[in-house]
């Protein structure tokens, strides 16, 4: 009996194999050139440049606020209006007033019935009007490293919570001044949501945004404040102003 036809078989056999791989290979690639673009992973530094740029489009929010350092808890309702307009209404403590224009900083103390003023300096204006602005944004992408926390994937906002975040981690450039590292958690509507910030003396402070209502036309008069006529003022508290 010939063999002859059974190696003409194998040999068929075996090209078909190759076509049938052959084509397997090019559908993958195919495949894997059409889905690059999906799965391309956002590196941190343009994730935050699409949030800065998202900020730049806010032209005013009000958000409640809690402000945390240690044991101590403030609670209140933070107004922003750009570019520099920033205040804060706290109802813990009671009646406690921050408001700044960007120039100046007050701040309304009724449990000492004091007023403390600060002008500020120039290159702090950015700073403190707010972090969750554009402009604070700004400050701070020229000022930090910028990387994920954990990854560029939705994590608990807490270890328990069921509010999904993306945390960002900022670490400064210098120890000089302004904070040794941040980490920001945005939420799902593209918004900050929290904000973690270790001092240079290690100390902790978290700042937490809920409710936030952006572009409401807040009028300019809202950041007006007549501070009590009875109380007793000091001026430039921080530090001495610039001349």
């Amino acid at each position: 009996m010939s063999l002859r036809p059974l190696s003409d078989w194998k040999r068929r056999n075996r090209l078909k194999k190759k076509q049938i791989i052959a084509v397997i290979f090019i559908f993958l690639l195919l495949f894997t050139a059409v889905m690059a673009p999906a799965q391309e992973i956002l590196t941190a530094e343009k994730y935050f440049d699409e949030i800065s740029d998202r900020y730049g489009k806010v032209q005013d929010y009000e958000a409640n606020i809690t402000i945390t350092k240690g044991d101590t808890v403030m609670k209140g309702v933070i107004y922003y209006k750009s570019p520099n307009l920033l205040r804060i209404d706290f109802t813990e403590p009671k009646d406690q007033v921050l408001v700044t224009n960007g120039e100046e900083l007050t701040i309304y103390i009724p449990k000492y019935e004091v007023i403390m003023k600060q002008k500020l300096r120039k290159r702090s204006n950015a700073a403190v009007a707010s972090m969750a602005s554009k402009q604070g944004l700004t400050f701070l992408k020229r000022n930090y490293g910028i990387g994920y926390l954990i990854g560029p994937s939705p994590v608990p906002l807490d270890e328990k919570s069921k509010e999904k975040v993306i945390k960002l981690k900022l670490t400064s450039r210098s120890n000089i001044e302004g904070f040794r590292q941040i980490i920001l958690s945005i939420g799902e509507n593209g918004l900050i949501r929290r904000i973690k910030a270790v001092t240079i003396n290690y100390d902790e402070l978290v700042f937490d945004f809920t409710d936030i209502k952006i572009n409401q036309n807040i009028p300019d008069t809202r950041f007006d404040y007549d501070a009590p006529a009875y109380a007793n003022v000091f001026n430039n508290f921080l530090f001495e102003s610039e001349q």
